[in-house]
């Protein structure tokens, strides 16, 4: 062997040394120390000495694979005029079905994009995709998987409320969640 290989060894031998070594002060059969607070003072209710901590008041989430959608929550969420901003009022519905798709992850939704009539038919048919494809973009912030989800506009085309007037337009702006 060459000068070289030698000291190339002997380093390596001696950082395995070293790792052994710190690895051997480590106690395995003693809990690490933890430390809860209390959710109203955020004062320590344990702190690792072997007695229990009070019990923690967040609730468990179960993300069973059996999970149903989200009950009480509507399935469109509005837009205003010219607009593919999702607005805070939806965020909820968004939330609700992206954790429900996050935890069945053999579940597929669609999201069909909407306008009101006002405009062309090139120009609705693109808004209603860059709507649905907002949604798809805020429902895979919040865990759901890119797969689950497709965008399709409809445009003008399945209008939700017959009428020219604001209040049949303001139905008629909106995205859609509907299973697959």
């Amino acid at each position: 062997m060459t000068l070289r290989k030698h000291v190339g060894t002997a380093a390596l031998s001696a950082l395995m040394l070293a790792v052994m070594a710190g690895c051997s002060s480590t106690k395995l059969d003693q809990p690490a120390p933890v430390e809860t607070r209390s959710p109203d003072t955020g004062a320590a209710v344990g702190t690792g000495t072997g007695q229990p901590a009070a019990e923690s008041s967040v609730a468990s989430v179960d993300l069973g694979k059996n999970a149903q959608p989200p009950a009480g929550l509507g399935r469109t969420v509005y837009f205003d005029y010219d607009s593919f901003v999702v607005k805070d009022e939806f965020r909820p519905v968004v939330e609700g079905y992206a954790r429900f798709l996050s935890a069945n992850k053999a579940k597929r939704m669609l999201v069909e994009g909407h306008t009101d009539e006002r405009g062309s038919r090139e120009y609705n048919l693109a808004l209603g995709q860059k709507r649905a494809e907002a949604v798809v973009r805020a429902m895979v912030l919040v865990g759901a998987g890119e797969a689950q989800l497709e965008a399709v506009s409809f445009g003008e085309e399945r209008p939700a409320a017959q009428g020219a007037d604001e209040s049949a337009w303001a139905k008629n702006r909106r995205a859609e969640l509907k299973d697959r």
